[in-house]
């Protein structure tokens, strides 16, 4: 436990905590203290000023990172003739109706990403319950219902990432790993604040991005400065 906290303590030194820092120096500083043996994931966490129990005030979304995530996405698609030829054509991993539809119920979930085409919803629907809490259900908002299921599967390929605020009016989210390059994360993080802005509520009153951090898998947080993101807010 004593090495634990040494490296703990190793990997903040250098680091105000009471300092928001600007976005490029925010992600070396990230980037710098990512020293597990794996290529750690670079992850995003912003504080908003909404109650995500009132339904007006829901921030959800999806966001086509410039640089990809780095990560690879197993991608189911429930759907029928035409369409489930259309999705294995653009890469799907997982494609079926009722049979696919008996396999999650059994607990046999091989995607990371879920698409349907509508018609398949009144069968999808029945897998609320196994879905939903893995965020995986499909939903026209965030283009996982759709006819056009080869743009949605190469966008899951692609390195779309959806989001979705939790209570607290937390929302978090990976957007590239260590082993980026600082100046593809630092586009990454500015495209996904962009999307989340953009996704404000009309519930939503008073400000809105309150803060943002980043960090590694592995490694502290690091206060951003709002104001360095391009989005028009400012830190407060």
């Amino acid at each position: 436990m004593s090495n634990i906290g040494k490296r703990t303590l190793k990997s903040r030194e250098g680091i105000d905590p009471a300092k928001a820092y600007p976005l490029d120096e925010a992600v070396k500083l990230v980037k710098d203290r990512a020293k597990a043996k794996f290529d750690e994931t670079i992850e995003i966490a912003m504080n908003l000023g909404v109650d995500p129990k009132h339904a007006d005030q829901m921030v959800r979304g999806v966001v086509n990172l410039p640089n990809g995530t780095g990560r690879t996405q197993r991608v189911g698609v429930f759907a029928r003739g035409a369409k489930a030829d259309e999705a294995r054509a653009a890469g799907a991993d997982v494609v079926g109706a009722e049979d696919l539809v008996e396999k999650v119920n059994g607990g046999q979930i091989d995607f990371d990403r879920c698409i349907a085409t509508p018609d398949m919803m009144g069968l999808v629907g029945r897998l609320g319950k196994v879905l939903g809490p893995r965020g995986l259900m499909p939903n026209p908002r965030v283009g996982t219902v759709t006819m056009d299921v080869t743009t949605a599967v190469k966008g899951a390929k692609g390195g779309s990432v959806e989001f979705r605020v939790e209570k607290a009016g937390i929302l978090q989210a990976g957007i590239g790993k260590a082993s980026f390059s600082a100046e593809k994360l630092a586009e990454n993080a500015r495209a996904f604040v962009d999307a989340v802005n953009k996704a404000k509520p009309q519930g939503s009153k008073g400000h809105y991005i309150n803060r943002v951090s980043l960090s590694s898998t592995m490694g502290p947080g690091v206060k951003v400065d709002t104001s360095t993101l391009g989005t028009g807010t400012s830190q407060q």
